[in-house]
């Protein structure tokens, strides 16, 4: 027996017409049992997930798909109420899906949905860490990375793009990203922030553009901002960018997607358990691609081994 949350506005409203079209009938084709649930507005998906999870039985392992983007996956984590009692197939249909690009789960519905039955199937679960933010007396989760600064400014403004909808139709969402990537570059302002690094001394910051901390190696659509980055072995990755002129950012920011931006001086990779960061002035947050609000502190810790992932 399979959960399923399915996010319909996902892919901009394709969604539905993949469940409906492809997920669905895939399902009964194979006699597969399954109970569908639909999200239909902001916080549906926590409240779903939370309704499923704290209804699991005692001593069984609940198996929950998600068919959504990022943000959808980061939704549900909020929700869950038993991590160890979970196991999480991904069926991706954002506009990033970083965080099947980094598992190596297929992009096309269909083929993801297979090899979500083949894993539970031959027993192939994942054990990935979970990353905890908390900030302005707030807790979040995230699977993928947590984001301070113009990386989050670019998901804050995405989130209400018109053109990403537009684009997305057509195939070519990451165009939205890379418009308004340059959009908020020259927009940013200098900000000075002092960065905590478990028990050590805290690194000063004269100019942040932004600090990825990141479970997994990809972000915002392909950027391999931590190309060694591993989702199972406790520690975070790190990407801080620092005070490079713009015109240079604009000839790293491409490197990125190679994961070879840390050749070019103040973009510094760093690797922890714990970090804080403490900014003169409040910055963009965000969580899987999910812009949060503006904070000028915030403090992650990952609390290993708590995802169970088909794969």
């Amino acid at each position: 027996m399979y959960d399923i949350i399915i996010n319909p506005a996902s892919r901009s409203g394709r969604g539905r017409h993949i469940w409906k079209e492809i997920i669905k009938p895939a399902l009964i084709e194979r006699q597969v049992p399954y109970k569908a649930y639909f999200s239909k507005k902001a916080g549906d998906v926590i409240r779903l997930a939370h309704q499923i999870t704290s209804h699991a039985e005692d001593g069984k392992m609940l198996r929950l798909i998600v068919l959504g983007g990022d943000g959808t996956v980061n939704e549900t984590l909020q929700g869950i109420s038993s991590f160890e009692r979970v196991a999480i197939g991904y069926i991706p249909t954002g506009s990033s899906n970083d965080l099947a690009r980094d598992l190596g789960i297929p992009r096309e519905p269909l083929a993801a949905l297979l090899h979500i039955l083949s894993a539970e199937k031959d027993s192939r679960i994942r054990i990935m860490d979970r990353g905890i933010v908390k900030f302005a007396g707030k807790e979040r989760s995230f699977a993928v990375s947590c984001g301070l600064g113009f990386d989050a400014a670019v998901c804050a403004e995405a989130m209400r793009s018109r053109i990403k909808e537009v684009l997305n139709r057509i195939g070519l969402g990451k165009l939205t990203y890379l418009g308004i990537a340059i959009k908020q570059l020259f927009a940013a302002k200098p900000i000075s922030c002092r960065l905590y690094l478990d028990d050590n001394e805290p690194i000063y910051i004269r100019k942040i553009l932004f600090a990825a901390v990141m479970n997994h190696r990809y972000e915002g659509g392909g950027f391999q901002f931590c190309p060694a980055a591993d989702d199972t072995d406790g520690i975070f990755d790190l990407c801080v960018v620092g005070s490079l002129p713009k015109l240079v950012i604009l000839f790293a920011l491409p490197t990125a997607f190679f994961g070879k931006h840390f050749l070019f001086p103040h973009v510094t990779p760093y690797r922890a358990r714990r970090v804080r960061l403490e900014a003169d002035a409040p910055l963009w947050l965000h969580t899987d691609g999910e812009a949060h609000e503006k904070t000028k502190s915030i403090e992650i810790a990952c609390s290993q081994g708590d995802i169970r992932f088909l794969v």
